[in-house]
Order: C-alpha cells, then sequence, then structure tokens
C-alpha cells in the first residue's frame, strides 16, 4: 500500500495542475499538493512519480499550494474545484487509506501493549511460563488481525520482529532454568542411585533379611515420588526401583514370580490369595462342625 498519489488534474479556472496527495495515517489526516504546470517541469514530474512516491523527499518549487484534510468516509480526498480525468484512482486510493488509518491505530495499540510486554520480561528475574503465555496469546491476536488484513503487513512484520525478540529473550531463561534444574536433579538422581546399589548389593549377596530390603524399597519408593527430578532420571531411576522389588521377590518367592506378563503375575497372585481363603474357610467349617458335636453331646 502507497500513501502517495501524483495524478494530473484542473483547477476552478479549468488550469492543468499536478495534484500530489500524502496520507499521514497516524494523524487520519491527508495532506494536498498542487502545482501549476507552469513550474511543474518534466524532470519535477519525474521525481514526483518515480522518488517522491516512493517516500524518498525532494524540493518543492516556489508557487505550489499545500491543503491539509481530515480522511473522511463521507468526502472526496479532493475539494471540489479540483477535476482529475482518472476519478478511480482517487476512490481506491480512499479506500486502501481507510484500511490504512485502522492498521496505524492497531499497531499503535499493539506497540503500546509490546512495551508493556518488553518492560515485564526485562524486570524478571528468571523464566516466567505465565509472561510466556500471555506473550503467545499476543501474538495469536496479532497474527488474527493480520490474516483479516486489518494490519498491514509492514505493521505486522514490525510487531512480529519485536515479538519474536521477546521470545528469544524468554527461551534464554526458559533454557537457564531448565539447566539449574537438570542439574539439581543430578544430584538427587545420584542420592537415589547410590542408596539403590547399597540394597542392590545386599539382595545380590542373598541377604536373609528381605523383609528389610523390601520395607527400604517401599520407602525408596514413596521418596522417589515426591523427589523433583526430570523426566529422564525419573525413568531411569524407576527401572532400577521396579528391577530391585523383582529381584527381592526372586530371592523370597522363587524364580517364577516374575515370569509371564503383570496380568498373568496378578492372576497369580489372586489365586494365590483365593487359595488362602478356601483354607481359611475350609477351617472355619471344620470347627463349627466339631463345636456342633459337642454341643450334641
Amino acid at each position: 500500500m502507497k500513501n502517495k498519489v501524483v495524478i494530473w488534474g484542473t483547477n476552478a479556472e479549468n488550469e492543468k495542475v499536478l495534484i500530489a496527495l500524502e496520507l499521514k495515517a497516524d494523524v487520519n489526516k491527508v495532506v494536498l499538493y498542487t502545482f501549476p504546470e507552469a513550474i511543474a517541469g518534466d524532470d519535477f514530474v519525474n521525481k514526483m512519480m518515480n522518488e517522491w512516491r516512493e517516500g524518498k523527499e525532494i524540493e518543492f518549487p516556489e508557487g505550489h499550494t499545500t491543503l491539509e484534510r481530515e480522511l473522511s468516509v463521507t468526502e472526496s480526498l479532493l475539494p471540489d474545484d479540483l477535476l482529475v480525468e482518472r476519478g478511480d484512482i482517487i476512490q481506491r486510493a480512499q479506500t486502501e487509506w481507510h484500511f490504512a488509518v485502522l492498521s496505524a491505530k492497531l499497531h499503535a495499540a499493539y506497540q503500546q501493549e509490546l512495551a508493556e510486554f518488553k518492560e515485564k520480561v526485562e524486570s524478571l528475574a528468571s523464566y516466567d511460563n505465565k509472561v510466556w503465555d500471555s506473550l503467545k496469546s499476543f501474538w495469536d491476536k496479532v497474527q488474527s488481525q493480520s490474516r483479516e488484513r486489518n494490519l498491514y503487513r509492514e505493521h505486522a512484520d514490525n510487531l512480529r520482529d519485536n515479538i519474536n525478540a521477546l521470545f528469544n529473550d524468554l527461551k534464554k531463561m526458559r533454557t537457564q532454568v531448565q539447566g539449574e534444574f537438570i542439574a539439581a536433579s543430578q544430584v538427587v538422581f545420584d542420592e537415589f542411585s547410590k542408596t539403590l546399589a547399597e540394597v542392590e548389593a545386599r539382595i545380590a549377596a542373598g541377604s536373609s533379611k528381605l523383609g528389610s530390603i523390601f520395607e527400604d524399597l517401599k520407602q525408596i519408593q514413596r521418596k522417589y515420588r515426591d523427589a523433583k527430578l526430570s523426566n529422564e532420571h525419573r525413568n531411569q531411576l524407576w527401572d532400577r526401583i521396579d528391577g530391585a522389588f523383582k529381584k527381592a521377590k526372586e530371592r523370597k518367592f522363587g524364580p517364577s514370580v516374575n515370569e509371564g506378563s503383570v496380568t498373568e503375575r496378578h492372576e497369580r497372585r489372586l489365586g494365590g490369595l483365593m487359595e488362602a481363603i478356601q483354607r481359611m474357610e475350609g477351617s472355619i467349617r471344620r470347627d463349627e462342625e466339631e463345636l456342633n458335636f459337642q454341643r450334641k453331646k
């Protein structure tokens, strides 16, 4: 979108004039410059068409007029005393410039929000996931306005670059926090590993105090649940704790205790409990029969 238009037209006296329009989107104004044909030589016209319209500043000749007007939805960009052959160019510019003003207003509002986010990020002592989520929501809002073409590309690109810079700052903080967490997790992991190594050595040595070994493993398991560990350390420790329990069970109940799938082992355990219940019920039934026999006597 260009914010400058250059076109030939005529004034109220039907004299040929060069007309230049410039949008000041941030203040919702249009500046109108008119140059009588007598002062608009070929060199100047070429500069206006090829340089001024592209954003370069050029020196205007004496004798031109300047008029500042509000950008209006209902009124033309040109006053009634100026006429142009290509009215469609003026109409198209007016339509595009209304969107440009909206984009400029949105951009200014978002720049204010961006400044607040920058202040938040700069004041952080460490990574804050809430700030990350808020910044992501803000970026989603900007993208939505860009997709709906309420934000021009240059405005959206400017916001994107600044938002990405804040995301990069937060990523650096997150990396630092993660590094500190991994280091702390390693300390906890090493402590668990030392304790487990001692228990594993007792199991391998064939300790007769399996009851105390099971209690130690249960205590390790309880501490493990509350420990602050990385996923990698947590998975490694879980495999060792589970393996230690299995080895202890083999020592106590024989190698077959860990055979088969988890479901099969549960079924065997349940079957053993059912057999124990049946034996107890049989014992109770015999005691009742003996009691009844005694009463009959």
